[in-house]
């Protein structure tokens, strides 16, 4: 039996990780994660309301972390340069759960009712930074672009850092956002339209 709540709960995201790989989201129940995570089903659900939330756990932590890097960030820098600072500042946080990315991921991209829920978060946490942004008086479609086409890119970054850890999510971050910044640069070249 796990001897803590952190235990407890990193015990049932695993037990449903390794569950929904085996078997699919939606054919694994709540009881089948808490009996292979050593706990009951009452204990689940003190730590998740329901089975989705167990692969979008730190959600949270991630928000609050970024939005605050955001609201921190020094006077005079762009809006897609706070965001960047800010995806740097939340490494940490992505790190930490690294093992768990990467087969979080797989479950989500075989689930639809995963990829809606995924959209559904990616879309509240792009409204967070884009309020954080009008906080720090970006007028308010600048800032709801920036917030999307920084979550973007940093959605880029992570996939490519999973892809590739070896450099580092930092590298990847400052690899995307070098590409951003050259799409919008007003001496940067149109692309070649293909012949045929």
């Amino acid at each position: 039996m796990p001897r803590s709540g952190a235990e407890a709960r990193g015990r049932l995201q695993q037990a449903a990780l390794e569950l929904y790989r085996e078997r699919g989201f939606d054919r694994t129940t709540t009881a089948e994660i808490a009996a292979r995570a050593g706990v009951n089903e009452r204990t689940f659900f003190r730590h998740f309301p329901d089975k989705r939330e167990v692969l979008f756990d730190g959600e949270a932590d991630l928000r609050a972390a970024l939005v605050r890097a955001v609201a921190e960030a020094p006077d005079g820098l762009r809006p897609l340069e706070v965001l960047l600072r800010a995806f740097r500042e939340a490494e940490p946080i992505l790190e930490r759960n690294r093992p768990f990315a990467e087969p979080r991921l797989q479950v989500i991209a075989a689930t639809p009712a995963l990829r809606e829920r995924d959209l559904a978060k990616a879309a509240a946490l792009g409204e967070a930074l884009a309020e954080a942004l009008r906080q720090r008086g970006v007028p308010g479609r600048p800032a709801g672009l920036a917030a999307a086409t920084g979550w973007a890119a940093f959605h880029q970054a992570v996939q490519d850092w999973i892809d590739d850890p070896s450099p580092g999510l930092e590298a990847h971050l400052r690899r995307v956002f070098a590409d951003l910044r050259a799409l919008c640069a007003d001496d940067a070249p149109a692309p070649a339209r293909p012949r045929g």
